[in-house]
C-alpha cells in the first residue's frame, strides 16, 4: 500500500464505523433490492394483495407503486456492488438510490407503518454511512 494511500484512509472511530456501515449497507442494499423486485412483481401480478390499506390521504395505482419498486430494485443491486467496490459513482447513486426508497416507502406508510418505517430508517442510516465516509472511494 502506498504512503498516499494510507494518508486517504480515515482510521478514527466515526471512519471505522462509517467504513463498516457502508459495507454493510452495500450488501444490504443487494439485500433490499431483491425484496424490493419480489414485492413489486406481486404488486403488479396482483393488485388486490395490497389494496386493503387504499383508503388515505394519497392514492397511487398499486401496478404503477409496483414497477416502480422493480425498477429500484433493478437499478439497487448494480449500485450496491459499486458501493462494495469503493467506487465514487456507488457512493453517490447509493444515496440517490436510497432516496428514492425513502419515498417509495412513504407512499406504502399506510398499508405497512411499522416495515416502511423500519426501511425508511436504513435507507437514512445508509445514506449517513456513504456521506460520512468519502476518502475511500474513487
Amino acid at each position: 500500500m502506498s504512503e498516499e494511500s494510507r494518508d486517504d484512509m480515515d482510521f478514527s472511530a466515526k471512519g471505522s464505523l462509517a467504513d463498516l456501515m457502508a459495507t454493510f449497507a452495500g450488501v444490504l442494499l443487494v439485500l433490499a433490492s431483491l425484496f424490493d423486485i419480489v414485492q413489486g412483481l406481486s404488486a403488479v401480478h396482483d393488485d388486490a394483495l395490497y389494496a386493503a390499506g387504499s383508503d388515505y390521504l394519497f392514492r397511487i395505482n398499486v401496478t404503477a407503486w409496483g414497477w416502480i419498486h422493480i425498477v429500484t430494485g433493478v437499478v439497487g443491486i448494480p449500485v450496491a456492488i459499486g458501493i462494495l467496490m469503493r467506487k465514487g459513482w456507488g457512493q453517490v447513486a447509493g444515496m440517490v438510490v436510497a432516496s428514492l426508497s425513502i419515498l417509495a416507502n412513504f407512499t406504502f406508510l399506510p398499508v405497512y407503518p411499522v416495515w416502511a418505517s423500519f426501511i425508511i430508517a436504513f435507507n437514512l442510516a445508509v445514506i449517513w454511512a456513504l456521506s460520512v465516509q468519502h476518502r475511500n472511494y474513487r
